[in-house]
C-alpha cells in the first residue's frame, strides 16, 4: 500500500499524461498536481491542481516542482517523423532543456523518485528483440537517430543524478514502443504512424498513404498498459532503472493496416 504521495505530473495536457492522470485522479493515496503549457488539458479533474509552466524556464520548472515527492515526466516537444521532416533539429534543444531542468529541480526540491519516458529510438538497427542492456550500444538507425540520441543523453543525465546528488533517490526511464489509445493525436502534421493511419481509414482516404514500405515491424502499446508499467515502476523501483515497456509482438505497418480495413 503506497503512503499518501504528493505527485507532480508534467505533461498533463498530452497523450500518456491525459491518461495517467485519468487513472490516477480521485484516488486518496494521491496528491496530484498537474502541469501544462501548450494548451489547457481535455478534461479538468476534481480534486487536482493545474498549474500553467513553461518548463524551458528554470524558474518556473523550480517552482512548480517544489514540495512533490514523486515526478512523473511526460513533457516534451513532439518529435514524430512528420515534424522531424519540417524541423530535423528543432525540437532536439526544447527537449534537452525541459529535460535537465525537470532534473534539476527535482534534485533541489529534493524529490524521492522521478519517473520519465525515454524511447526505444536509442537502440540500435536490430532485426531481433533487444534487452535494455543494448541501448548503448551501435549508433541509433539514421531515421530516428537525433532522438535516439537525446534519449541516450537523457538516461545518462539521469544516472549521474542518481549517483551523484542525494535526489532524487531513483530515476525510472521507460522505454514504450509504438503507444495508441485514447486522447491520442490525430494531427497529420504532428502524429505518429498508427493514429495517422487510423484517421486516413476513419476518413475513407483512397489511396491510403504509407509511410515506407509498409513492412516496418511496429509493437503497439496500449496507454492504459503502459501507465500500469509507470504504475508498478513507481511502486518497486529504486536507484537508477531503465526498462523496455511493450506488448512484445511486433506486426508490419501493412499488416496492421489491414486490420483496421477489416
Amino acid at each position: 500500500m503506497i503512503e499518501r504521495k504528493r505527485i507532480l505530473i508534467t505533461g498533463a495536457s498530452g497523450f500518456v499524461g491525459t491518461n495517467f492522470l485519468a487513472r490516477l485522479h480521485g484516488r486518496a493515496e494521491f496528491d496530484l498536481t498537474a502541469v501544462y503549457h501548450s494548451h489547457r488539458p481535455q478534461v479538468l479533474h476534481d480534486g487536482v491542481r493545474y498549474v500553467h509552466a513553461d518548463l524551458t524556464d528554470r524558474t518556473s520548472c523550480q517552482e512548480v516542482c517544489e514540495g512533490a515527492e514523486w515526478v512523473c515526466h511526460f513533457a516534451g516537444k513532439l518529435s514524430t517523423t512528420a515534424v522531424m521532416a519540417t524541423s530535423p533539429v528543432g525540437p532536439l534543444a526544447e527537449n534537452a532543456a525541459i529535460h535537465t531542468n525537470v532534473l534539476e529541480a527535482a534534485s533541489r526540491s529534493g524529490v524521492e523518485k522521478l519517473l520519465l519516458l525515454s524511447s526505444t529510438t536509442g537502440y540500435p538497427a536490430s532485426s531481433e528483440p533487444l534487452s535494455e542492456e543494448a541501448f548503448f550500444g551501435e549508433d541509433p538507425p539514421t531515421p530516428y537517430e537525433p532522438v535516439g540520441w537525446l534519449s541516450r543523453f537523457v538516461e545518462k543525465v539521469s544516472e549521474q543524478y542518481v549517483r551523484k546528488a542525494s535526489s532524487p533517490e531513483t530515476v525510472i526511464a521507460l522505454r514504450p514502443t509504438s503507444i495508441y489509445g485514447p486522447h491520442d493525436d490525430f494531427e497529420f502534421e504532428t502524429c505518429h504512424a498508427l493514429p495517422a493511419m487510423i484517421r486516413r481509414v476513419v476518413e475513407r482516404h483512397h489511396p491510403i498513404e504509407v509511410w515506407g514500405s509498409g513492412e516496418d515491424g511496429r509493437d503497439l502499446l496500449y496507454v492504459g498498459d503502459l501507465v500500469d508499467a509507470c504504475m508498478l515502476a513507481l511502486e518497486r523501483c529504486n536507484g537508477f532503472s531503465a526498462y523496455n515497456v511493450g506488448a512484445g509482438a511486433s506486426s508490419t505497418i501493412n499488416e496492421i493496416l489491414d486490420l483496421l480495413i477489416d
